[in-house]
């Protein structure tokens, strides 16, 4: 069992002093890592380790580990802005006009950061310019699909709504768009959500996540519902697709309501949302246009 968690945070968690504040995150953090070992020693397939996967997933569920990095604590607060399927950087252009509420509400006098993740390879040129941009305050992960944890997966893409910016694309071979566009794929690396999360916000942070994966949110939002850093997260923009998008997902329709109940119990905030794409086509209300930033 201690192969897969460090021994020595572990012990400190469980019996040498009461963590408080972030030092309890960090040991939530730890605690959950070896939680997460002992049940996928006992054979369950949600885990940290991936000798257990399904066929269908490219790694399973990994909502915490001890291993990763926390920012340091007494960084300043700003507004940091998650956007998971980023296209061409369309969200993040409504995010910085405004759009999820005023830039300048941001702590620190207004400052904010970006990370922008899409696995279409055909967005790439243009997430480097808006990276190149904003020097320092986007980030971008760029052919790379939004996941729950980290490995290299097929994404099969929509070649055929070039009106709407492509938005079929999906890691699903079942997606009807992707159906439609003779399931044309490429590989691409994973990123774990959970883990950029964590690894780049604070506490006083204003975290914004906005979540339009095409089907991949099934797996995704039970696992940030089991991790201790999900209340890291102040506004989650969900867009939620049929089930039928990702057929091979384990989670049933009242694991993923359970999931978003019990997200919202934690204090993330989680408005009714649709694609910032749907709006620029067809000039509907921005969902974030009435958002307060800060805290």
């Amino acid at each position: 069992f201690w192969k897969w968690v460090p021994l020595a945070p572990t012990l400190s968690c469980l019996f040498f002093f009461a963590p408080r504040g972030t030092t309890a995150m960090r040991c939530a953090a730890v605690l959950a890592a070896a939680a997460a070992a002992f049940v996928s020693l006992r054979g369950n397939s949600v885990g940290t380790d991936d000798s257990n996967k399904t066929a269908a997933k490219p790694c399973n569920c990994e909502a915490a580990n001890p291993m990763w990095h926390a920012p340091p604590m007494n960084r300043p607060s700003k507004c940091v802005f998650i956007d998971l399927g980023a296209a061409d950087g369309n969200t993040f252009q409504q995010f910085i006009t405004n759009g999820y509420g005023p830039v300048g509400n941001c702590p620190s006098g207004g400052a904010w950061e970006a990370y922008l993740v899409e696995a279409n390879p055909r967005f790439e040129p243009n997430l480097r310019a808006v990276q190149q941009q904003y020097p320092g305050k986007v980030h971008v992960f760029a052919s790379t699909a939004a996941y729950m944890c980290a490995a290299t997966t097929s994404f099969f893409l929509d070649t055929t709504n070039h009106g709407h910016n492509y938005w079929g694309s999906s890691m699903s071979a079942s997606h009807p768009d992707v159906v439609k566009s003779g399931q044309v794929k490429v590989t691409v690396p994973t990123v774990n959500v959970i883990r950029m999360i964590m690894e780049n916000t604070v506490q006083g942070d204003w975290v914004m996540l906005k979540m339009d994966i095409e089907g991949a949110e099934w797996d995704i939002v039970p696992c940030l519902a089991s991790s201790p850093f999900a209340p890291l997260v102040d506004a989650f923009y969900l867009e939620e697709h049929p089930r039928s998008w990702n057929p091979d997902t384990q989670t049933t329709e009242a694991d993923m309501q359970n999931a978003k109940a019990y997200l919202v119990s934690k204090g993330v905030n989680m408005p009714q949302y649709f694609s910032q794409t749907f709006f620029l086509l067809n000039g509907t209300e921005p969902a974030g246009s009435n958002t307060t930033l800060g805290k």
